[in-house]
């Protein structure tokens, strides 16, 4: 079925499949269309921006000052806690293609949330972190991802990252890179109490553990219809594929690297014949890329590690993310969840319960 939306400011014909991938340009590159806006608190003055700047649909990323009443607050009188206001970033992002829960699940991996009294080894109100809604969806999606986090079992201590009215953001002294605050950035980085935290809790986001087989040894070890979805952007037929009536618990992973890329606790049955997502595992392990094929502007979705074609995203899904990931069943190997330890994957147990 044919559907018509507005999208990225001018109107595109939209097919409901997963069709083949063609020319490609960075979603960077589109500057009009729809835009959402996140402001973020934990640590010290741009701490936050690297995390984000990465993911495709980020439009911009700012560090300043927020959460207080002050107007225009100096540098200095919030760092030393004469203030209100707390370090804070503001992404500026189009929802079309990256969802305010995507970036959610980066930040909760950046911070202790258990912790409302500062960040590590930085103690004090300007360093705890925050999440300042913009919105009565944003607060929504917010305590439904707190709620999860806590049942999950991953900290010891429940979820109390302060979750606050958005009244307003001031950009840090015209300065918005990471890299002006280098000083600090690295004093963050370098934090040993941070270091270890994440490690204990996160798994590692690491290409060297997701290596990708050779071109040759790709055409022998995968099907015909495996090596044209995946390295030449080609389409499974809808219904008649492994993996779009598949209700059982586990983790989809790509089939070229072994990239954890969807749980089955965010698949739904988008009706197209497709195995369809909200969104990915980490918003970090799949890259997008503005797809101009047969005439369209579709947002393609594939493996970081394994730069293979999984499928697109559409702007027409459910709850909380509103995106519909319409993905190829033969880009994946489906673990199921007894077997995600003994396959490795044990660290992404929490994300199919």
């Amino acid at each position: 079925m044919l559907k018509h939306f507005i999208l990225w400011g001018f109107i595109v014909l939209v097919t409901s499949s997963c069709s083949e991938g063609g020319a490609k340009v960075d979603t960077r590159a589109i500057a009009a269309g729809p835009m959402e806006q996140a402001t973020l608190s934990g640590g010290r003055l741009g701490y936050l921006e690297e995390p984000f700047e990465a993911l495709e649909g980020v439009i911009s990323v700012q560090s300043g000052f927020s959460g207080g009443k002050e107007k225009k607050p100096s540098y200095q009188k919030v760092a030393a806690g004469a203030s209100a206001h707390r370090y804070a970033v503001q992404i500026t992002f189009n929802p079309d293609i990256i969802s305010f829960s995507e970036l959610l699940d980066v930040y909760w991996q950046q911070i202790d949330p258990t912790d409302r009294s500062g960040f590590f080894s930085d103690r004090g109100n300007q360093y705890a972190p925050a999440i300042f809604y913009h919105s009565a969806r944003q607060r929504a999606v917010t305590e439904a991802a707190i709620k999860y986090l806590d049942r999950s079992g991953k900290f010891k201590q429940p979820i109390n990252t302060a979750l606050l009215k958005y009244s307003s953001f001031y950009p840090a002294e015209g300065q918005n890179k990471y890299h002006t605050f280098y000083e600090n950035f690295q004093h963050s980085r370098k934090d040993l109490a941070r270091s270890e935290f994440l490690a204990a809790h996160w798994p590692a986001i690491d290409p060297k553990l997701y290596p990708s087989p050779s071109n040759t040894s790709l055409k022998s070890q995968l099907s015909e219809l495996q090596y044209q979805v995946t390295m030449e952007g080609a389409t499974e037929p809808p219904f008649n594929n492994a993996y779009n009536d598949n209700e059982e618990a586990g983790i989809y992973v790509c089939i070229v690297s072994g990239t954890p890329l969807f749980s089955s606790k965010d698949k739904f049955d988008s009706k197209t014949g497709w195995p369809s997502f909200t969104k990915p595992i980490d918003a970090r392990l799949v890259t997008k890329n503005v797809d101009t094929s047969y005439g369209m502007n579709r947002v393609e979705v594939k493996s970081r590690f394994g730069n293979a074609h999984g499928g697109h995203v559409f702007n027409d899904g459910p709850p909380p993310t509103n995106l519909r990931y319409c993905m190829n069943s033969a880009s994946f190997t489906f673990i199921p969840k007894a077997s995600m330890e003994k396959e490795g994957y044990g660290e992404y147990l929490w994300v199919v319960d």
